[in-house]
């Protein structure tokens, strides 16, 4: 099968390789069957020693940088809590954490989450966090921009693999919200 985007050697669509997926990722395919279109989301192998977006789009082409996403997980803090939720946002640019989010979450702080937090949390590796497979109790913030792709690559839930979708299905996805300004631009936009 061939990739809808990029020149990938191996692609494949995702719930035929369950196996290459961490278990969130895996039980949320599965889960999702019923009510999405997932056998639209295609994996795609990839080496992890280049999944940081700058690498990646070095190595696979300057045009995924387009057409992909970053899923950012940031902890909002209000009274004495702290409440966790993901931003999926362009991969050129980055979330407005410290405006949008914070004023959409109704906290008084927001700030990335700490990466063993991410990881332990998500069951995801750090750098391959994906909207896919999030815990269900968190908001997942997705940039119009992204909803508006026809197709989406974001990360598999670990360094290695990215899976690719239409935009839609990410706005679609249990907990999503579109949120308008969600990003802004920034070509040096971390990766988590």
């Amino acid at each position: 099968m061939r990739a809808p985007i990029g020149s990938f050697e191996l692609a494949r669509p995702a719930p035929d390789c369950l196996e290459e997926l961490v278990p969130p990722v895996a039980a949320a395919l599965r889960a999702l069957a019923a009510d999405l279109p997932v056998e639209r989301i295609v994996y795609v192998d990839t080496d992890p020693a280049v999944a940081d977006t700058a690498a990646f789009v070095e190595h696979y082409g300057h045009d995924l940088l387009a057409r992909s996403a970053n899923c950012v997980v940031v902890a909002a803090r209000r009274g004495g809590g702290t409440a966790l939720a993901a931003c999926l946002v362009p991969s050129a640019s980055r979330a407005d954490v410290n405006g949008v989010v914070r004023r959409h979450l109704g906290a008084r702080k927001v700030s990335f989450a700490a990466m063993e937090t991410a990881v332990e949390l998500t069951g995801m590796e750090y750098g391959g966090i994906t909207p896919l497979g999030l815990p269900s109790d968190w908001p997942l913030l997705v940039d119009p921009a992204i909803a508006d792709m026809p197709h989406c690559l974001v990360g598999s839930g670990r360094r290695r693999g990215k899976l690719i979708a239409p935009g839609d299905l990410f706005a679609r996805l249990p907990g999503a919200e579109v949120i308008e300004g969600l990003s802004a631009g920034n070509p040096g936009a971390r990766s988590r």
